[in-house]
């Protein structure tokens, strides 16, 4: 077992080319680490520095204390999964699950019962015969996965491993790989950038965007307590919504006005929310998870919370999520990491409902969240407005 640790680690492609700026991350011996983010935040790259393909520009990389920057890849004894199986078609299941072994000299009797005991933690005995061309996708990422785990390494490295698997194998390999990790105690770092995978698999996420480390914690805490609005945005499916509103002293306590529309953080909730108040006279970034709204048929609603109109709605089984447009549109905004993202939807407020309530599109409603579940950023610096 291995406990890794990143001492502001850097590595440039030349000037003015960063892929991963400072990072300073401990991965814990027994770890599961998920580092996740969009294409070319230098997740994979980190990986690969670990792994030793890749040079470190700047900074102290240790493995079990020992500084590994000019070490070569197999004198680290780590092994990586690969996104494509990289499985040998030649050989059977039992010649690509004791490969490695093979090539650094191994007796055939202790080959023999790695490879056994790997089968069976894998649930490959049945296949040991068989070469690649006659298993199933998911069987063939499994012995992918045991060939790096006869070899006892001190870390397992796992690059986007699930990706070329369809949905309901990727929520069985998912469950598995993570059972596999808790079993053996293998410090695991693994590369996605499926946040589910994220949510669903790591001891702890490490977000990245724009080679720099935006948050490391628990899935808990990503989710709950998003650093800033990068994090609170790639956090969470559906995605959070983002208003822009001002913060102006009421009588029943702070307001956040957007339009005609207005939230109230009343006294009781100031006094566990202090922060609150030091940004009143000023612009806030409102951040709105979909399941944090109660919907009000709008003639019932006194007129508070956000009026709208459902545009339409996706029916998700035991949810609905509707996509409202609201009067105060013009609030709303999307982050730099949906660049993709319709401007009609943009301007819409996505809102999760209860599978059985009947809101259809064109009725009208009030759309009152939760000021406990409100989370608020700075409008310059973007970063979370803390309790």
């Amino acid at each position: 077992m291995a406990e890794i640790v990143f001492h502001s680690v850097s590595k440039s492609y030349g000037v003015g080319a960063p892929a991963v700026r400072d990072l300073d991350i401990t991965i814990e011996d027994g770890e599961f680490l998920v580092l996740v983010g969009p294409s070319g935040c230098g997740k994979s790259t980190v990986l690969r520095m670990i792994a030793g393909l890749e040079e470190i520009t700047h900074g102290r990389l240790t493995i079990n204390g020992r500084v590994v920057n000019d070490l070569a890849p197999r004198d680290r004894d780590v092994a990586l999964v690969f996104q494509s199986y990289a499985l040998y078609p030649h050989l059977t299941v039992e010649g690509n699950i004791g490969f490695g072994l093979r090539v650094r000299g191994a007796t055939r009797a202790e080959i023999a019962r790695k490879v056994r005991e790997t089968a069976k933690l894998l649930e490959l005995d049945p296949y040991l015969n068989r070469k690649p061309s006659q298993l199933s996708g998911g069987q063939r990422q499994r012995v992918a996965m045991g060939r790096a785990l006869a070899r006892s390494p001190q870390a397992f490295l796992m690059d986007e491993p699930l990706s070329n698997l369809d949905a309901r194998l990727r929520a069985q390999m998912r469950a598995e790989i993570a059972s596999m990790q808790k079993m053996t105690g293998i410090t695991t770092v693994y590369v996605t950038h499926d946040q589910i995978e994220a949510m669903t698999m790591g001891d702890r996420i490490a977000l990245m965007n724009g080679g720099v480390l935006q948050q490391l914690g628990s899935p808990r805490t990503l989710y709950d307590a998003p650093a800033n609005l990068f994090v609170a945005g790639f956090i969470g499916a559906p995605a959070m919504n983002f208003l822009t509103a001002e913060l102006v002293e009421a009588d029943r306590g702070v307001e956040a006005r957007f339009g005609r529309s207005s939230i109230v953080f009343s006294r009781e909730a100031l006094i566990k929310r202090p922060a609150i108040k030091s940004y009143v006279g000023r612009s806030v970034v409102l951040g709105i998870r979909p399941e944090a709204f109660e919907p009000v048929d709008l003639a019932n609603s006194d007129g508070a919370g956000i009026a709208g109109t459902v545009a339409f709605v996706e029916d998700l089984g035991a949810t609905l999520l509707a996509h409202v447009d609201v009067e105060a549109a013009d609030r709303l905004r999307t982050l730099a990491s949906d660049p993709d993202e319709p401007a009609a939807f943009s301007h819409r407020l996505r809102v999760l409902l209860d599978g059985s309530q009947g809101f259809r599109p064109g009725a009208r409603l009030s759309l009152v969240p939760d000021p406990a579940r409100i989370h608020l950023f700075d409008v310059a610096t973007e970063t979370a407005i803390w309790n």
